[in-house]
């Protein structure tokens, strides 16, 4: 099964860029098959992860929370599986 992991962190006014670069510094324990960064209004991130997993509550490395200062909210996560 081939999974998505998305996670999602809105940044406080004014630090979106310093959102995006955490995010796209962190390292995780082992490669995903993709990765993907992207960015949106309001200082929002997005980064999405590919991993082949046996089920959908697979244990899989995900991003951590970001400084609770750097973020408006806690960070959104999804998982979703692939279809074709």
């Amino acid at each position: 099964m081939r999974l998505t992991l998305m996670w999602e962190a809105r940044a406080v006014q004014g630090r979106g860029a310093e959102l995006l670069e955490w995010a796209r510094s962190r390292v995780l324990p082992r490669e995903p098959l993709r990765r993907e960064v992207f960015r949106a209004p309001q200082d929002r991130v997005l980064v999405l992860t590919w991993w082949e997993a046996a089920d959908f509550g697979a244990e899989l490395p995900e991003l951590p929370e970001p400084a609770a200062e750097l973020i408006t909210r806690p960070v959104h996560r999804w998982r979703f599986e692939a279809v074709e």
